[in-house]
Parts: C-alpha cells; sequence; structure tokens
C-alpha cells in the first residue's frame, strides 16, 4: 500500500456542550465568586495551554500565576482604574507574558535544528521580539480556551502599564508581560450583554 492508498485521517468533532463552553457561549467575566481556584486547576489550565501552535514551536509564551493579596496588591498598582477591583477579586490571575530569549530553548522544543536556529536567533534581538510578541499573542487566545476548558471564567485585559509591571515582577528577566487574566469562578452579574459580532459578509472572504 503507497501513502496514497491510506484512508484520510478522520478527526473528531467537539460536542455541543464543549462548543457553548468554548466558544458560543463564553463571555468574559468582571465579577468573581470567593472560590479558591487551586494549584490542580492552573496547572490543568498550563498542561492545555502549552500545547498551542507556535512558530517553529518556539513556545514564547510565559505565565505568572498571581494569588496572594499582596501580590495582587503589587500588580495593581499598574493597572488602570477600572480593572483594579476586578483583579483584587479574583481569587488568582494570571500575567501572560513572552520570554524574548525564547531562542535559547530552541535544542530542547525543536532538536534536530535547535542548535542551529538559536545560533541563527542570537544575534538578532528585534527579531526575536517580534516573534516572541506575535506567537506568545497566539499562544495567549490558546490559554483562554484552556481556562474555560477547566470549568473556569476568564477575564483578560490589556488596560495596565507593562513597562511597570515587567519592573515590578520580570526585573533582570528577558519576560515581557503583554496581557492580565483574571481567573475564577463566575461571581455576581458577571456577564455584559452579549455585543454584535461583525457581520460574515464583512470578516469573510472566499477566493
Amino acid at each position: 500500500m503507497t501513502i496514497t492508498d491510506r484512508a484520510p485521517q478522520t478527526l473528531d468533532i467537539l460536542d455541543d456542550a464543549g462548543l457553548k463552553l468554548l466558544f458560543t457561549e463564553a463571555r468574559t467575566a468582571n465579577t468573581f465568586a470567593a472560590t479558591a481556584v487551586t494549584d490542580d486547576e492552573l496547572g490543568m489550565i498550563w498542561e492545555l495551554a502549552r500545547w498551542s501552535p507556535s512558530a517553529a514551536n518556539g513556545q514564547p509564551l510565559r505565565v505568572l500565576f498571581v494569588r496572594t493579596r499582596e501580590g495582587k496588591e503589587r500588580l495593581v498598582q499598574h493597572l488602570d482604574e477600572g480593572n483594579k477591583a476586578k483583579t483584587l477579586s479574583a481569587p488568582a490571575v494570571a500575567v501572560l507574558a513572552y520570554d524574548a530569549d525564547f531562542h535559547e530553548q530552541m535544542p530542547t522544543v525543536f532538536p534536530a535544528r535547535g542548535d542551529m536556529l538559536r545560533a541563527a536567533f542570537a544575534g538578532h534581538t528585534q527579531k526575536r521580539e517580534s516573534i516572541a510578541a506575535y506567537n506568545s499573542a497566539l499562544q495567549s487566545g490558546v490559554f483562554l480556551l484552556a481556562v474555560r476548558a477547566a470549568g473556569l471564567a476568564a477575564g483578560p485585559m490589556a488596560g495596565f502599564d507593562e513597562a511597570g509591571v515587567d519592573k515590578e515582577f520580570f526585573d533582570g528577566t528577558s519576560w515581557r508581560s503583554h496581557l492580565v487574566v483574571n481567573i475564577g469562578h463566575p461571581g455576581a452579574d458577571p456577564w455584559l450583554p452579549r455585543l454584535p459580532r461583525v457581520p460574515v459578509e464583512v470578516a469573510v472572504a472566499w477566493a
């Protein structure tokens, strides 16, 4: 049998409950219950999120989980005013960042060409920053799906002083923050009214 004679692989389709959980009924949470988010739940989120695609399997996404009152108070001083109360009330907060020196892990994540890729990126700081920022954003979308898949609500926010957060938590490292995600079980009136989606005829083209 040649490779062309083989039957095409059939992939599973997510059931209606899964589609609602991850997509059609998923919402950004604005309030959270006091129920704690456990180590196992946060571990599950990362275990799912780390399978996200990324260029050359570079995996630049890094995560700082913040759960203590002290940690959240350090964080909220760098958030926009409208985001502070939500973050203080969330049982857990994830600061999503990218590693500008992600290339150092290439021998681990791409064994066949890792040394070559690490050397190729070594002298190109700006190129690494651009690649890391884009791919960590891609991975961050998968991270939000992972939060939902773990039975929790996510409240992603970009309203913060990135330089301030980096100095507060990542000083002396190659990590650069780009998104803050509140995590927990939904609280009282957690959802704002659903806003319209862009019409299909505006967003989709065919060729």
